[in-house]
């Protein structure tokens, strides 16, 4: 089948990337994207990146099938990420992965950690503060992580972000960095235990889930807060960037099966589609706790999900190829 792949444009800014750029290790992430595509059978690709022109594209190709890969967002800006599929759904186009409800929905982080509270899945407890109120309620417990309520990529999560008490907080709110200083905030309760990722591969009543992920955070030097935070993605400079390690998890099977539930119950109400990544961590009495809901999750090579794919006997090409074929069931294109 002849297959458009959608990517972020490498001609525009990226305020998530390192120096608001595309850098050489995302054409890098590309390039081994492309050559993984290329040995999948029946299907033919072509790239689409130039958002300028991206609505006449579509328009004139009419593609048989979309791969959404532009979890950068329209114009590389996250909130806009919805936008494509929404684009996609008004030319009557199939595509993979999640709907514009279900990103719209996920990017807001305390409207998804009410939604899970009303799941019975537990949640830090949280503050949230609006970007224009000056007054704020200050947490009883610490320590607490400072967060943008909405936001991707831990844009604004550093490791100055993890804040140990009241006057510490209060200095952090009074010099905010420039990409926190007028949005809203979720002042969160830290949590100091295990960190654990679910990916799902399928839709309702046909789910695969992949072999659970754990952070090991043990050889990151001491005094540095146990967080992925901006640097372990984006700064490949910081020891954030090669001290952190993923491991299979080797949890018991009522604690696996707990995650596991969880997942499947937010996958469904929040009608996540072909996959997903579920994030939690455990507080430090072992209470597991939802972090992030991540529908569409980072597809690229060197991520959580294709590490947790490898666990599953699945190369990248193989991952690939299964959530295409998740997709293409799911519009009953084969």
């Amino acid at each position: 089948m002849q297959t458009t792949v959608l990517l972020g444009d490498p001609r525009l800014n990226d305020p998530i990337k390192k120096e608001g750029k595309f850098n050489t290790e995302d054409f890098e992430t590309v390039t081994k994207l492309k050559k993984a595509l290329k040995g999948i059978d029946n299907y033919q690709f072509q790239y689409i990146d130039n958002h300028k022109t991206l609505l006449q594209q579509l328009m004139l190709s009419c593609p048989e099938f979309v791969f959404n890969l532009c979890d950068e967002g329209f114009n590389n800006q996250a909130q806009l990420e919805l936008h494509i599929p929404a684009l996609l759904e008004l030319l009557n186009i199939p595509y993979t992965g999640s709907g514009p409800a279900c990103l719209a929905q996920c990017y807001n982080k305390s409207l998804v950690n009410a939604m899970a509270k009303n799941l019975d899945i537990a949640v830090p407890e949280e503050i949230y503060k609006e970007a224009e109120t000056q007054k704020t309620i200050f947490p009883t417990l610490f320590p607490v992580l400072v967060k943008p309520n909405l936001g991707d990529g831990s844009l604004g999560i550093t490791q100055q972000a993890v804040i140990q008490n009241s006057i510490e907080l209060n200095h952090y709110l009074s010099h905010l960095p420039p990409v926190l200083a007028k949005t809203d905030l979720l002042i969160q309760e830290y949590l100091a235990g295990a960190e654990y990722s679910v990916g799902i591969i399928g839709n309702k009543g046909s789910l695969e889930i992949l072999p659970i992920l754990k952070v090991n955070y043990s050889h990151l030097p001491e005094g540095l807060p146990h967080i992925l935070c901006y640097e372990s993605k984006w700064l490949p400079d910081s020891p954030y960037w090669d001290k952190i390690s993923y491991e299979e998890a080797a949890l018991s099977d009522k604690m696996a099966r707990k995650l596991i539930e969880a997942s499947i119950k937010l996958f469904e109400f929040l009608d996540c589609r072909d996959y997903a990544r579920f994030d939690f961590r455990a507080d430090v009495h072992g209470t597991i706790k939802l972090l992030e809901v991540n529908p569409n999750p980072g597809w690229c090579w060197d991520g959580k999900f294709n590490l947790m794919a490898k666990w599953a006997d699945l190369n990248y090409k193989n991952l690939l190829e299964k959530i295409l074929d998740t997709a293409q069931k799911r519009y009953q294109l084969r």
